[in-house]
């Protein structure tokens, strides 16, 4: 809504909410935000979501790009580092769709890597996903996530608490994710290297308190190092979309209970293809361990293989080791 307006908000006090005091127009920025086809969400407003009023350091307002339903609850937060392995990446997009099937509302911060995986996951299934910017709605960053910007406010939201051409930097970013969290019941941390931002974000959740929960990795990769000393330090374990589902049950009424979500449904595989996949369900697996598991001759797995390849079933990596492709 617009801060002029707003009950018991003059001119004054909205141009203190959107932080800038000396040096903003109060005019010309709500001019400048129409234009960019957004709005201003003012703490006084009933579009501000309720989740966030109750962490001890909401912003006073925030711009949004499309719609936020404030009375919402059921929004989880899916994070993790911005250079994710095809594993990360492939259990971000499993989990923000099964997430998002099961009436959730995925959050996250538009940023390359385990984020913008997770918002198109939720898009993936059809489902509203929201973002929080770490500078203003007009100064995107990734530019190249200009288009995904542009997919999640039109089936959600986009939403910064920074005025207008304030660029993302160092100090920008821990400040959107107590965002992220604070419009969250809990956060998901996929996969996340020491010292990652978030971790922050994780942080940020205890404090408010949120729910913590983390995906275990390898114990010899540094992108999991965070999950795995989160987990070793109390957030809840995840090994599926269950381990999350079991702890918000409440928000479901039982009429609006979860569809469990089924499994994203891949190309139809014959009988000796899906053998193959069988072999290689605990994600990857040497050529030669597939021949000797499989019982099939050398010359049959390798044209198996190279027609899963085809159907972006597998993907072949470099030492003759055959990698199971879940979705992209």
């Amino acid at each position: 809504g617009s801060l002029r307006t707003a009950h018991g908000v003059g001119p004054e006090t909205a141009i203190a909410i959107i932080g800038q005091r000396d040096s903003l127009d109060l005019e010309s920025e709500l001019t400048a935000t129409r234009e960019q086809d957004a709005s201003i969400v003012s703490w006084v407003d009933p579009e501000y979501p309720e989740l966030l009023r109750e962490i001890h350091d909401p912003p006073l307002a925030f711009y949004v790009r499309g719609s936020v339903d404030p009375s919402n609850r059921r929004v989880i937060a899916l994070v993790g580092t911005r250079r994710p392995s095809s594993y990360g990446r492939q259990t971000t997009d499993r989990m923000a769709y099964a997430l998002a099937e099961a009436g959730f509302v995925v959050i996250s911060g538009l940023a390359e890597g385990i984020d913008t995986v997770a918002h198109r996951g939720a898009l993936k299934a059809g489902k509203e996903t929201w973002a929080v910017l770490g500078g203003a709605i007009d100064c995107l960053y990734p530019t190249s996530n200009r288009g995904l910007a542009e997919e999640v406010s039109a089936n959600g939201a986009v939403i910064s608490e920074f005025p207008l051409g304030r660029r993302p930097d160092k100090t920008t970013f821990p400040m959107r994710n107590r965002i992220v969290s604070g419009m969250s019941i809990g956060v998901v941390v996929v996969e996340a290297a020491k010292g990652s931002g978030a971790l922050i974000t994780a942080k940020q959740a205890m404090e408010q308190g949120r729910s913590v929960f983390a995906i275990p990795g390898r114990i010899d990769s540094p992108a999991s190092q965070g999950c795995n000393a989160l987990i070793r330090d109390g957030a809840t374990l995840v090994a599926s979309v269950d381990d999350i589902l079991e702890d918000y049950d409440y928000l479901f009424s039982q009429a609006n209970l979860p569809r469990r979500p089924a499994a994203i449904r891949g190309p139809e595989l014959n009988d000796e293809e899906s053998k193959l996949v069988e072999v290689l369900d605990q994600g990857e697996g040497r050529v030669d361990d597939l021949i000797r598991e499989s019982g099939l001759q050398p010359a049959a797995v390798s044209a198996l293989l190279l027609g899963l390849e085809m159907k972006k079933v597998v993907r072949m990596l470099p030492g003759q080791v055959v990698e199971l492709v879940r979705s992209e």
